[in-house]
């Protein structure tokens, strides 16, 4: 299983990021699949998940400003965050291998590198 996370960089509070994970090794299409953040000091935190099905779960603080989707023709994972906010700082990652989108960060078997996202002026 490999999963590589692109996207992410600076950014002025208010902008927007899009990341992206492409994965490989096993049934994206089958798989559910999620964004987790980790900032400095700071638990692992479930951002947003999607079914197979396209269900999706996400955190309290991101809903209404970020969004999950899925490319199951290019095996490959999208969040998009708008009105990017200071505390959204941390390194993302992407995950597979969990049985929901309820799952705890814990729990997911399969993680990408990360990559980091910074809000700041």
């Amino acid at each position: 299983v490999q999963l590589v996370e692109s996207g992410g960089g600076l950014v002025q509070p208010g902008g927007s990021l899009r990341l992206s994970c492409a994965a490989s090794g096993f049934t994206f299409r089958s798989s559910a699949m999620s964004w987790v953040r980790q900032a400095p000091g700071k638990e692992r935190e479930l951002v947003a998940a999607i079914s197979s099905g396209w269900s999706t779960n996400y955190a309290g603080s991101v809903k209404g400003r970020f969004t999950i989707s899925r490319n199951n023709a290019k095996n490959t994972l999208y969040l998009q965050m708008n009105s990017l906010k200071p505390e959204d700082t941390a390194v993302y990652y992407c995950a597979a291998g969990a049985p929901s989108i309820f799952t705890s960060p814990a729990q997911w078997s399969y993680w990408g590198q990360g990559t980091q996202v910074t809000v700041s002026s």
